[in-house]
């Protein structure tokens, strides 16, 4: 990785101070912020470039849809200005950052995945509200007079190019401003204000004394909320997101015998590959957990060793390029056969998730595919002695969470967690409807240290994981293209390593 040839400024990008500094060239500063740079190399570097503006640019895919969206929260917020930022790259160690990833909030209402970005709705008044104007305030090319476009340590020849305002607004449907004139634009701003907090400080500072918690707060909670009902495209990338993770289930299937020789690393890097390849990262940390770690709810150190004779369970879900993730799991004989206990214990899962899947329907009340699924889960206990009948008796004093420890499942869409500061009321209280999507995920987890179970069981877990779209007469599993039931999983690991 290159070393940038001038260290940076505190702030970032590098600007000048004044605006009439801004329209000088470098050689004509006094006290110039880019020391060692000869006036005959800044003035080289102004020149010589092609126009690359892009024009005619389709809108984004969604840019209807993130249109729509906007307008449903104008009408719950009227006459109030609304911010909601993209967020800002964060520091992995010294002078490097971690991949940068929009704020859910941000990219579901614009459709943009740019650093630095903030959506701005401002009121329109009039006597009913008037909606609001939205503007997505962006970092625009890098200034080529300046200097930043090659000094800056995030500028364009060091970091790729970027959508200038006028593509940004032609690929968004929205206005878009320079961000760093933002700050100085909501400090005088005067009104009732509402901010997604968490993602700039910035922008956090800037609204110093005009936003307060309890406010935000219920800006969080409505744009949570609001995600649980997916509309027709969210659909369709929740769909591509199962259909590419299925594929990187088998590709690392075929490969098997390699994590075998080298570790869990291998499987967690062939699954990755997939997701890099196909979408735009993995919606999660995979847990890619063999043998005693399949036990662990959220093993993901990935460093264990893989034995034949073995179960894997193998946790992850690809991301798409438009940040919807798929969250699926698979529990797997390493060896391409289960032996007889590892049977038992799998079958009995995949029952309980049948009895969930099955409650899963308009009208329901979100709670029902838990509880059919650790009734099942209870029975089974009870019947192979590990825990004191009647199963009501169980399933009231909870005694089956010892092996079972999670819920059955959650929202799924932009966040592998989706939904998650929507209120109880309206969430494991509220009723499943069409558009709803979520994962039915029951296991089984018998720690390599239980005593309370037959030797046989120790080390054993199993779970298996589905993503369930609710629809106007049922369900639809978008997750169906992988197998469950125990004989077709033997069938369809023998049929890709054939």
């Amino acid at each position: 990785m290159a070393e940038e040839l001038i260290p940076e400024t505190p702030e970032s990008p590098e600007m000048p101070e004044t605006p009439e500094e801004a329209e000088q060239p470098i050689k004509q500063r006094k006290n110039s912020l880019y020391p060692g740079v000869s006036d005959e190399l800044a003035e080289n570097m102004t020149t010589g470039w092609a126009d690359t503006e892009l024009r005619e640019l389709e809108p984004i895919a969604q840019a209807s849809h993130t249109a729509a969206r906007r307008a449903l929260l104008s009408a719950r917020f009227p006459g109030e200005r609304l911010v909601i930022p993209a967020g800002r790259l964060k520091t992995r160690s010294n002078d490097t950052e971690y991949a940068f990833r929009a704020s859910t909030e941000y990219a579901y209402l614009t459709g943009d995945q740019s650093e630095d970005g903030v959506l701005v709705l401002e009121p329109n008044g009039g006597e009913h509200g008037g909606g609001h104007r939205a503007t997505v305030y962006l970092l625009p090319r890098s200034n080529r007079e300046n200097g930043e476009f090659w000094l800056s340590g995030q500028g364009e020849l060091w970091v790729g190019r970027r959508h200038s305002l006028t593509e940004a607004e032609q690929l968004l449907g929205i206005p878009a401003k320079d961000v760093r004139e933002l700050p100085e634009q909501l400090s005088g701003a005067t009104g009732p204000v509402r901010a997604v907090r968490g993602h700039d400080a910035v922008i956090e500072a800037a609204l110093t004394d005009k936003v307060t918690a309890e406010r935000d707060e219920e800006l969080r909670v409505y744009l949570s909320e609001a995600r649980a009902v997916k509309d027709e495209f969210e659909i369709g990338e929740l769909q591509q997101a199962c259909d590419s993770t299925a594929r990187g289930f088998e590709d690392v299937v075929r490969v098997l015998d390699k994590a075998e020789a080298t570790s869990e690393r291998y499987i967690e890097g062939t699954f990755f590959l997939r997701a890099r390849v196909e979408g735009n990262d993995i919606g999660y940390g995979s847990i890619c957990a063999a043998g005693p770690h399949a036990t662990t709810l959220h093993w993901v150190r990935n460093d264990g060793p893989v034995r034949s004779g073995e179960l894997l369970l193998l946790d992850a879900g690809v991301e798409t390029r438009t940040l919807y993730t798929a969250d699926i799991t698979r529990t797997l004989p390493i060896n391409g056969r289960f032996n007889e206990i590892q049977r038992k214990i799998y079958d009995a899962v995949y029952e309980s998730q049948e009895a969930g899947i099955a409650a899963v329907k308009p009208g329901a009340k979100y709670r029902d595919f838990h509880d059919a699924s650790q009734r099942v889960l209870a029975e089974k206990l009870v019947e192979w002695g590990l825990v004191d009948g009647p199963v009501e008796r169980v399933l009231e004093l909870g005694l089956q969470r010892r092996w079972t420890l999670h819920g059955t499942g959650h929202m799924l869409g932009m966040d592998v967690h989706d939904c998650a500061a929507a209120r109880t009321e309206a969430y494991v209280d509220g009723t499943l409807e069409p558009g709803v999507c979520l994962t039915v995920e029951p296991g089984l987890y018998f720690q390599a240290d239980d005593l309370t179970v037959p030797e046989e069981y120790r080390g054993i877990g199993v779970r298996i994981e589905d993503d369930i779209l609710v629809t106007e007469d049922g369900n639809r599993n978008l997750s169906a293209a992988l197998p469950r039931q125990a004989d077709e999983v033997e069938a369809w690991m023998a049929s890709l390593k054939a």
